[in-house]
């Protein structure tokens, strides 16, 4: 007896109204697990492997798809839709490169970014480089000079990479289409892989006189100053885009973009958090006490606070609207967290310490008031000799 088909959804572990994003996702993570080539030897991961496959090819094509869920298995068995292959679909000549590129693209020789690719237009690949600047630049925004090279059109061929006279050949590997297919033998029965081609890389072209300037490549780099924006409240480690200062674009294509990646130096005062500011402020004792007003460092200057009569050390105030602004608004801006923290003095003249000593004790904490009392002594237990004493005492009086 035939062993009876597990539900194509329930293979997946999916919904039976699962999209086409969350039916390719499911069997990536079916695939990658249960592949042969990761598994060589073990029979249960290849069925698991070829079940996961066949319930993909079915439900990734909309019109299979449709027969299944009105027929099931029987829409693909004898007399349905074909026999052979898995048990009733039929892999063999199928370009399993459509179902495997789609899912892991390069990884099974090709996959769909080769398939799509031609000798058209693209775009050129971006180019990265770094900047650094003050903390307060990144508070407040500058202007950058970067020194980089950068490709440009050879002026001698005019990007063709041919010796002039001459011109590019058509490929004779490819026939022009910069695209090669490779067909083998797999366990799904014939397999096409569609490939970039190796001779001419994907353009289409041969270059058998190369231009001596460029060496063929069809581009010559210079040494060239970009600037660059710093916009105010960037933060260490994000990235500026310069359209087209990248690589140049492969037939025609547009250039690609400069990446710049901002690192921040640190601030020997503030610290930063997102778009908050953090410090602390020193305060005197007479202060923390008295209350009164202090200056405090912001990155708009020194601001005046008022303390309030006993502040505590390490009491935390917050100076609204003087943090970092926002890089989507300037009008929007952190907060400043500011950390009073009441200093001890360590040098001390007489004057002071005698001051200090009359505040000590009129507030009920005297230096000079002993900090432990003695604890009074225990009577004497009195002797015979003490009694009679007293008895006597008693009769004289």
């Amino acid at each position: 007896m035939a062993e009876s088909k597990r539900d194509y959804y329930e293979v997946l572990g999916i919904d039976r109204n699962a999209d086409e994003a969350t039916i390719k996702k499911a069997y990536r993570q079916l695939a990658k697990k249960y592949h042969p080539d990761m598994n060589p030897g073990d029979a249960e991961a290849e069925k698991k492997f070829k079940e996961a496959s066949e319930a993909y090819a079915i439900l990734s094509d909309a019109d299979k798809r449709r027969q299944y869920d009105q027929f099931g298995h029987a829409a693909f068995e004898q007399g349905g839709g074909g026999a052979g292959g898995f048990g009733g679909f039929d892999f063999n000549g199928a370009d399993m490169g459509d179902i495997f590129g789609d899912i892991f693209g390069d990884l099974f020789g090709g996959g769909s970014r080769s398939r799509r690719a031609n000798n058209g237009p693209m775009k050129g690949a971006n180019t990265r480089a770094s900047i650094r600047i003050t903390f307060m630049e990144a508070v407040n925004g500058c202007e950058k000079q970067l020194e980089l090279n950068l490709k440009d059109e050879c002026n001698t061929c005019h990007g063709t990479g041919a010796k002039p006279g001459t011109s590019p050949e058509t490929c004779p590997k490819c026939g022009g289409k910069g695209q090669v297919v490779y067909t083998q033998q797999s366990l799904f029965g014939t397999v096409r892989n569609v490939q970039t081609c190796p001779d001419c890389a994907g353009t289409g072209k041969i270059v058998k006189e190369k231009c001596t300037d460029c060496r063929g490549t069809g581009y010559i780099s210079n040494r060239k100053k970009i600037a660059v924006t710093v916009p105010a409240g960037i933060d260490d480690g994000q990235s500026i885009r310069i359209r087209d200062k990248g690589e140049p674009g492969v037939n025609g294509g547009p250039r690609g973009d400069l990446l710049v990646e901002v690192n921040v130096a640190r601030h020997p005062i503030f610290q930063r958090q997102d778009m908050n500011i953090f410090s602390t402020a020193p305060i005197s004792y007479a202060q923390a006490a008295l209350g009164g007003e202090v200056r405090i460092s912001t990155v708009d200057g020194d601001v005046l606070y008022d303390v309030k009569p006993g502040t505590q050390t390490d009491t935390k105030v917050r100076l609204k609207g003087k943090g970092v602004p926002s890089l989507r608004n300037k009008a929007i801006r952190g907060d400043h967290y500011v950390t009073l923290v009441v200093q001890v003095p360590t040098k001390l003249n007489e004057e002071a310490k005698e001051a200090l000593r009359r505040f000590d004790a009129a507030t009920g904490n005297s230096l000079n008031q002993p900090q432990t009392q003695a604890a009074p002594e225990k009577p004497k237990k009195k002797g015979f000799m003490d009694k009679l004493k007293e008895t006597f005492e008693d009769l004289d009086n």
